[in-house]
């Protein structure tokens, strides 16, 4: 964001702090300095798009408004709004990449960034970035709840670090035997199709909205007949509903096993891999891109078979916001099962650990209360970024949107960090070291370069030391400190750290 911008961040913080004393007792620090005023164009470097399919981009780019954006050798099909930044139209005929260079510029400067279009058949060629309404609005979101969800992405900024996702979880369906008015009625027209609850009454309305701020759509269902929260599924209707889906303009589907789990004759791979075989190969048959969210808690090692059955991610635990803390907070368990999985990692297939929930957030255990801020440490929520960014997870946010405040933004909105996380190279950091008080996350990039974590999971603070000889490089290296933005020097056979309670130092090095 832009210093105007963080200015009035923190004096949202400020006012949020007064609000709740708890808050107020440590003021923390801000570790992600402003962006420049200058354009800097940030997000992938590589996108995947289908031939012949409507698209979508929208440039991510800080800097002074307004800007005027141009892109060289843009394909003839598409179109840019050179005030937005944002190219829609349709995806060229003709498969191969196109090296297109994004140019953005203001009255401060001007910046260019190469950019590649590959069109084929794999979408997701980097992690996807978003929001998803779920531990926030749990089952009662509306349209507006959305719509809200979307015009603060974009005013905050988030959408200018490559955030592009709005995803509607359970409960936007209508519920059979509900008593609840707004959730009422027949599942099902008369043709089959499924209808909406009276909180989304025009679906199309809703997808165009989000698409007009240069944003994605994202939809849940189940392969069963209910969703986890007993709203309709898609079982035996899976073909309708997708070409349904297709015609509201929903751009990615999130597919969570709930109550079909009483048609698994056993929890063998190939009865798991049934209903995600049958809904991948329709909705690569769809005339428009939608992105497949595998949800089965990590049953049968989805995690070798998610990306043949069409998968763009697959969650490999359980859902996160139920996961209990031990001496640790509940996201580092599920990190530590998601880091053994690096070799099934990569562009076009990730492994996905959950959302991140921070911020203003609700408590699974507790979803009938207002969400509500999070107990998490400021050195945990840098933690919890940093591992995400190094595993090559999706980045999905999924507190209130509506109350975003200047350190959860810091944490949200770091460009480098973003970069680490959204290297075309699309390698996973794989563990160098796990003991009980450290973890170290090596992550190879596309530049020659490495990311690493250094983690502290000690009750105290803690000096973690990593020779060079161990991650195959020797002599003087280059160190950055990727959270501050700034270099650190040249170290010579090893890097050493002081890290605080269960703080991380996340370090980028180069020869």
């Amino acid at each position: 964001m832009n210093c105007l911008k963080f200015a009035l961040c923190v004096a949202v913080f400020s006012l949020f702090a007064q609000a709740n004393p708890a808050i107020a007792q440590v003021t923390p620090e801000l570790r992600t300095p402003p962006a420049p005023e200058t354009p800097r164009i940030n997000g992938p470097v590589i996108y995947g798009a289908r031939p012949g399919h409507p698209f979508l981009y929208r440039i991510p780019c800080t800097g002074v408004r307004p800007m005027r954006f141009s892109v060289k050798r843009l394909p003839s099909s598409l179109t840019l709004d050179p005030h937005s930044g944002i190219i829609s139209g349709i995806a060229p005929q003709r498969r191969g990449s196109y090296r297109l260079t994004l140019v953005a510029a203001n009255k401060l400067g001007k910046t260019s960034r190469a950019f590649t279009l590959l069109i084929g058949d794999t979408l997701g060629l980097t992690p996807q970035m978003g929001w998803n309404d779920w531990y926030t609005h749990y089952a009662h979101p509306t349209d507006r709840d959305i719509r809200t969800a979307a015009d603060a992405m974009v005013s905050s900024g988030m959408a200018d670090y490559g955030y592009q996702f709005i995803d509607i979880d359970d409960a936007w369906a209508r519920k059979p035997n509900s008593d609840v008015p707004d959730l009422m009625g027949p599942p099902r027209s008369l043709n089959g199709s499924i209808l909406p609850n009276a909180r989304f009454p025009d679906m199309k309305a809703l997808t165009d909205y989000i698409h007009a701020h240069g944003l994605k759509a994202g939809i849940y269902s189940s392969p069963g007949p209910l969703t986890c929260a007993r709203f309709e599924g898609s079982y035996g209707h899976e073909a309708a509903d997708a070409q349904q889906f297709s015609q509201w303009g929903f751009d990615l589907l999130k597919y969570d096993l709930c109550s079909y789990s009483k048609f698994l004759k056993d929890h063998s791979q190939s009865e798991l891999q049934k209903p995600y075989i049958k809904m991948g190969k329709i909705l690569r048959n769809l005339d428009r891109d939608v992105v497949f969210n595998l949800c089965e808690y990590g049953l049968g090692d989805v995690w070798t078979w998610g990306k043949s059955v069409g998968g763009s991610s697959w969650r490999t635990t359980g859902d996160l916001g139920w996961v209990k803390g031990t001496n640790l907070p509940g996201f580092y368990s599920v990190g530590f099962a998601n880091a053994a999985l690096d070799a099934y990692a990569g562009p076009g297939g990730w492994n996905d650990p959950d959302y991140i929930l921070i911020g203003t957030v609700g408590d699974a255990r507790k979803a009938n209360l207002p969400p509500q801020p999070t107990s998490l440490t400021p050195a945990e929520q840098y933690s919890y970024m940093s591992m995400w960014s190094l595993m090559a997870s999706p980045l999905f946010f999924s507190g209130d949107m509506s109350k975003l405040d200047a350190f959860t933004l810091n944490i949200l909105d770091n460009s480098e960090v973003i970069d680490v996380d959204q290297d075309p190279l699309g390698r996973q950091a794989k563990v160098l070291r796990h003991t009980p008080q450290e973890l170290v996350l090596v992550k190879p990039m596309a530049d020659g370069s490495k990311a690493i974590g250094l983690f502290n999971l000690s009750s105290d603070p803690h000096t973690i030391t990593l020779d060079w000889k161990d991650i195959g490089l020797s002599g003087t290296v280059k160190v950055r400190d990727v959270w501050r933005q700034r270099d650190l020097g040249a170290f010579k056979d090893r890097f050493t750290s002081l890290v605080p309670t269960h703080d991380v130092a996340l370090i980028r090095i180069a020869k």
